[in-house]
């Protein structure tokens, strides 16, 4: 048997975790055991909505993956049964991994790493309380405009009592 190919399929396995690890600001690492297939593919469902992406793969893999890419923390993390996810939003990551797993308790959060740190567990259930990216991105643009919004209603009043003021005058004038 030629082990040529299998070494190939190995170490693209490897690189395309690698590469995820890269485009992805999110990784979570999870242990699914005891979850059965229609969990499975409800729970692939809920990530990908999500705008995640979910794989099943060998801890071997991702301990090389995470290591090419100078993630050790993670190492001691990958015992068992693990699968990882990806994603370049971390709240909405938790949010459907959190969300699942109370439902789901085949479901478990091992760690995971946000913009190379590591993230334990009970983070990603305290990031999974946070308002979405769009509710956050909306207060802030809220805050941000109400100071325009007044000063503009300011500046309205004023040119609004200018105007006042300027036809009194041509009206005192016309009379006079």
């Amino acid at each position: 048997m030629d082990k040529k190919p299998q070494r190939i399929a190995k170490e693209n396995a490897v690189a395309s975790l690698r590469e995820k690890m890269q485009n992805n600001s999110t990784v979570l690492l999870l242990d699914y055991k005891g979850i059965t297939v229609n969990e499975d593919t409800a729970f692939r469902r809920s990530l990908r909505e999500a705008g995640a992406e979910y794989l099943v793969t060998k801890n071997t893999f991702i301990r090389r993956a995470a290591n090419d890419e100078g993630i050790t923390v993670l190492d001691e993390y990958l015992e068992g049964t693990t699968s990882i996810a990806f994603c370049d939003d971390p709240v909405a990551l938790a949010k459907a991994v959190n969300d699942f797993a109370k439902e789901h308790k085949a479901i478990k959060i091992k760690a995971g790493v946000l913009d190379g740190k590591l993230l334990p567990a009970d983070q990603v259930a305290s990031l999974a309380k946070l308002p979405s990216r769009e509710v956050l991105l909306a207060q802030v643009v809220g805050g941000m405009q109400a100071p325009l919004t007044g000063f503009a209603g300011a500046l309205q009043g004023l040119l609004r009592n200018l105007v006042y003021v300027l036809d009194q005058v041509r009206g005192q004038k016309e009379s006079a």
